[in-house]
């Protein structure tokens, strides 16, 4: 199998785990995996400039873009709709803090 492919594949398998990590909210795990991911991007940009890929490979490249990409939407779009509730605890508790800074603990 061409060099590319397989670090496509490693890419993909590392965002099908990023994408169970946010659906268990494992944001530790989450984190790691990201690095990871980082690293095959840079290795994936260094092996595909100089690849030169069949119509089946080119064909095995695309779908693996498209399942990368479809995975990193779901994990932007869930990782977007957890930071907005944690922003709203937050705010709610600084609210809360302000109150009892002026008015006292009761």
């Amino acid at each position: 199998m061409n060099n590319v492919i397989d670090h496509y594949e490693s890419l993909a398998s590392l965002t099908c785990q990023m994408r169970e990590a946010v659906d268990q909210g494992e944001w530790d795990k989450l984190v790691d995996l990201e690095q990871q991911c980082s690293r095959h991007v840079a290795n994936i940009k260094l092996a595909d400039e100089t690849a030169a890929l069949d119509d089946v490979s080119r064909q095995s490249e695309i779908q693996l873009i498209r399942k990368i990409l479809e995975d990193d939407a779901y994990i932007r779009n869930s990782t977007e709709s957890w930071m907005a509730k944690m922003k709203v605890v937050m705010q709610s508790q600084r609210q809360e803090q302000r109150l009892n800074q002026s008015y006292g603990a009761v």
